[in-house]
């Protein structure tokens, strides 16, 4: 346990006041003060609760890298693109992008840690440097990663305000009655299995766009933007209607499951570089798995 006795008469914010403090970000000291890590005067309070001079700030924190240790890895990551600020990543099927508490094998996280030491550590928590979002282990594809806090705060913004575009490929079951359509379904967690998400009244909006690029006798193969981006959001748009993603052993057809995952592939970033400003657009090609699979059906 460590103590800090407040010596300036000065009103200042606790989270403020510790971030001059401590070698550790804004965000991960409000998660702190929130948990009950950080006291004042022996109470819980809020990150904007004015110190005054004599107050004792206690802090108690949990060792996370104790829980589980980021430990670099080479893994021959695909970079599509680099420079001082950003990363544009290409990820294969079957690589989780980050660590967790109970996941702890090797992740995208792992790769980039070996690759650079320069990462962005804005995230609340010390499982996710560079993170900016996310996509499934079974989902290949772009993602972006940020190498400094300023880009990640102006991308994190972009992304909120959906001025990210992303846009993927999906082979599903069945054959659409319409070349192209919007989805605008709420989603939310499955209110019976933990595991899952799934179209709920109550939850958050949620808008996927798609048009038919190819069809084939039982199957067909779609062109996905997102609007908004939640878990799961395109293979839960798209099981909802009825032509789930092939392969998706969560909301497909048990009988199609794949020993690779689902056939859903994320080819399209577009976004506006946090540094320069200029219009940046990057596209990956379909894994040969992928590929491969739709030759099968022609």
């Amino acid at each position: 346990m460590k103590k800090l006795i407040v010596t300036s008469t000065d009103s200042v914010r606790l989270d403020h006041y510790l971030v001059d403090k401590l070698n550790i970000n804004r965000s991960q000291i409000t998660s702190h003060i929130k948990t009950g890590h950080i006291l004042v005067n022996g109470q819980v309070t809020k990150p904007g609760y004015k110190l005054s001079n004599e107050d004792v700030v206690t802090l108690e924190l949990p060792d996370q890298t104790k829980i589980t240790p980021l430990k670099p890895k080479d893994i021959n990551l695909d970079i599509v693109f680099e420079d001082d600020h950003i990363m544009v990543i290409n990820k294969p099927k079957g690589l989780v992008v980050h660590p967790s508490k109970t996941f702890t094998d090797t992740t995208l996280v792992s790769g980039l840690l070996h690759h650079t030491d320069n990462l962005s550590n804005i995230n609340d928590d010390l499982f996710r440097p560079g993170i900016v979002h996310r996509i499934d282990k079974d989902t290949s594809g772009l993602l972006l990663v940020a190498k400094t806090n300023k880009a990640h705060e102006i991308l994190a913004k972009d992304l909120k305000n959906h001025a990210i575009k992303r846009e993927y490929i999906a082979l599903v079951h069945g054959v659409l009655d319409h070349n192209k359509g919007i989805i605008d379904a709420p989603i939310s967690r499955h209110p019976k299995v933990r595991t899952k998400m799934a179209v709920v009244a109550s939850g958050k909006p949620a808008i996927t766009h798609f048009n038919v690029m190819e069809t084939f006798k039982d199957h067909t193969l779609l062109h996905c933007k997102l609007e908004t981006g939640r878990t799961h959001q395109i293979r839960v748009h798209l099981a909802y209607i009825k032509h789930p993603v092939v392969g998706d052993p969560l909301y497909g057809h048990k009988a199609s499951i794949l020993e690779d995952g689902q056939l859903l592939h994320a080819f399209k970033l577009e976004f506006v570089h946090p540094q320069t400003k200029k219009v940046m657009v990057h596209e990956a090609p379909l894994p040969e798995s992928f590929k491969s699979y739709l030759e099968s059906l022609s």
